[in-house]
């Protein structure tokens, strides 16, 4: 009973120092990427001075004609939005499924090594842990779509506070749920699947042996990768849903054939190159961050 205790309050520390130094670092690359894909003209041309300036009227909206210098703090809008969501998420998400793994490896491991081999049962509990806890982040979504909304269409919250719109909006904030419970199920799985895969092959640690902090950023920087770019189609749907005005009646299905006829198959990985290099080291610091120190924390609490 006691080290379940010390399992729980490791993961809760790490993964909320883990959310408190991604969201003061990485919001304003969050927001580049939410508008990029937000984004439905074509913003790459021949010229590369009309390239630039599609760019930033893509990325700093209002504030482009201040330059990227001077446009930078039009990238930082719905930070209370982000924090509460953010830190929630990390929490949830880390230690959830810290939780969720130890259950199955405690109750079902035999279950996962004959499914799969011992070689790729510990691979595959992580990455089903992963992705049930990742379902779950749905009820979180209401943050979720105030911040992509803060982000890309400031216009459907002015003058309201975040009780006001709970009680106008109510179910409408959960708009996107099964895409965003979609990708997060396929992201999530890869995510903590192919770090615990990576680990193993890269460095031959089970599933609960410590690594070092390179070596937990080196599996993070593969894992996120292949997370990003697995989930990318189900992102890019679930963000048109959530950018539109609370008014709009929009569903994902619609969305997925208007991309398909409109725009083309490759469009469900728009913003893919951004997304990697933006959020990709994004995604690798807190995962990194948030294993470091749940292992720091794990150690030191007795």
């Amino acid at each position: 009973m006691k080290k379940e205790k010390t399992n729980n309050l490791a993961s809760l520390y790490g993964s909320s120092i883990s959310g408190i130094l991604e969201i003061s670092l990485f919001h304003p690359f969050d927001t580049a990427t939410k508008r990029l894909i937000s984004n439905e003209n074509t913003i790459r041309s021949g010229n590369f001075r009309k390239t630039n300036e599609n760019l930033k009227k893509s990325i700093l909206r209002d504030s482009a004609n201040k330059g990227w210098v001077r446009g930078l703090p039009s990238l930082y809008p719905g930070l209370g939005f982000a924090t509460s969501y953010k830190m929630s998420q990390r929490i949830y998400k880390y230690s959830g499924q810290q939780f969720m793994k130890n259950y199955l490896l405690n109750n079902h491991k035999t279950k996962f090594d004959n499914a799969f081999g011992e070689k790729y049962g510990n691979s595959m509990i992580s990455a089903v842990s992963g992705s049930l806890i990742g379902i779950g982040e749905i009820i979180l979504l209401p943050l979720d779509v105030l911040k992509i909304k803060s982000q890309t269409n400031p216009d459907a919250l002015k003058g309201r506070g975040f009780i006001k719109i709970l009680k106008e909006e109510n179910i409408k904030l959960y708009s996107g749920s099964l895409w965003t419970a979609s990708r997060n199920a396929v992201g999530s799985f890869t995510l903590f699947g192919a770090s615990t895969l990576l680990k193993s092959k890269l460095f031959n640690l089970d599933i609960n042996d410590k690594a070092t902090l390179s070596q937990h950023f080196i599996c993070s920087s593969g894992a996120s990768t292949a997370c990003i770019t697995v989930s990318s189609p189900m992102d890019v749907i679930k963000t048109r849903i959530q950018n539109k005005d609370f008014s709009s009646k929009i569903n994902g299905r619609k969305i997925f054939f208007d991309i398909i006829r409109n725009e083309g198959f490759g469009a469900f990985f728009k913003g893919i190159a951004p997304k990697i290099l933006t959020v990709g080291p994004k995604l690798t610091f807190s995962f990194t961050i948030a294993q470091y120190f749940i292992q720091f924390f794990q150690d030191k609490i007795v």
